[in-house]
């Protein structure tokens, strides 16, 4: 496994009862796995997901090649603050000269498909088959989305997500370049910030998320910052951010890198934002780099 757990049982509410039930379901129909498709993923359904997910539990799984799931309440969170986000001079200067060319869900699967890849010192991975699939699906409702790092026309890094209410889950990121995963985590939080999101959650804390602003909280704040944050108007979707800073930056003519078919919804957004959001003042000559490093050096 990625991480050294620590977790408790999951506690009461309407969520867990949902997936106690299905894990029932899911046992029985295990038995009878074999008679189904090859083609037919084994998924967890995306309705229970988010319910999980605003329960504050998550599934991960022991292996790439296991098909079982656990589900996961950790003592301790780690969020990233959306106005605490650590952007080095260093990171602002790559952010600020583009060095990569920065999408929106135009390549999810690949995006999860890399974050699963054996890594150097981490040859297993906590996203299995089964629930590569169930994210795929769950991106497919418009709740899972993934930015990505292009460099000359390669996928170079990125990070995906669920995304409900005004709240964000990061699940995982991969880097194949230099500050490629750093700068995707950039992104992120300026679309987030723009679209009105309230939450970040990174999960798990390490070095690298630490260095970045990633502050923990218990179990208990952090229900308690996901009530909050279901409250007021929900967020708006991240592709719709994405394709807003795109014409914030005179760059709307690039909504295609919002892929999956969602370009011609986004595209009716572009400049759309809550009236929270922070404004992106920049001119219409800025490059999109230099409009991301701005809202988040101004803060940070």
């Amino acid at each position: 496994m990625l991480y050294q757990l620590s977790y408790a049982p999951a506690g009461s509410g309407a969520s867990i009862a949902q997936v106690r039930a299905w894990q029932a379901t899911s046992s029985k129909a295990s038995a009878s796995r074999t008679n189904m498709s090859m083609q037919e993923p084994h998924i967890i359904p995306a309705e229970l997901l988010l319910a999980a997910y605003r329960g504050g539990i998550f599934p991960m799984a022991d292996s790439r090649d296991d098909e079982e799931i656990f589900w996961v309440e950790p003592d301790e969170r780690a969020i990233i603050p959306l106005n605490g986000f650590r952007c080095s001079h260093s990171l602002a200067k790559v952010i600020r000269r583009d060095r990569f060319i920065v999408t929106c869900n135009q390549a999810f699967g690949q995006v999860i498909d890399a974050c699963a890849a054996p890594r150097p010192g981490h040859p297993e991975s906590w996203i299995s088959g089964r629930i590569a699939n169930s994210y795929r699906a769950l991106h497919a409702q418009g709740h899972a989305h993934s930015i990505e790092c292009w460099d000359q026309g390669k996928l170079v890094g990125g990070l995906y997500g669920v995304a409900f209410d005004r709240v964000f889950c990061g699940e995982s990121m991969f880097s194949r370049a230099d500050n490629a995963s750093k700068v995707a985590l950039a992104w992120l939080v300026a679309l987030l910030r723009h679209a009105g999101c309230e939450l970040l959650d990174c999960q798990f804390m390490t070095d690298h998320l630490q260095s970045m602003g990633a502050v923990p909280i218990s179990q208990d704040e952090y229900r308690d910052r996901l009530e909050a944050a279901r409250e007021g108007q929900p967020a708006a979707p991240l592709p719709l951010a994405y394709v807003s800073v795109l014409g914030s930056a005179g760059a709307a003519g690039a909504a295609s890198g919002v892929g999956d078919g969602e370009a011609e919804g986004a595209a009716r957004g572009a400049g759309r934002a809550t009236p929270d959001a922070p404004a992106f003042g920049l001119s219409a000559s800025s490059s999109p780099g230099k409009l991301i490093a701005q809202s988040l050096t101004q803060t940070s």
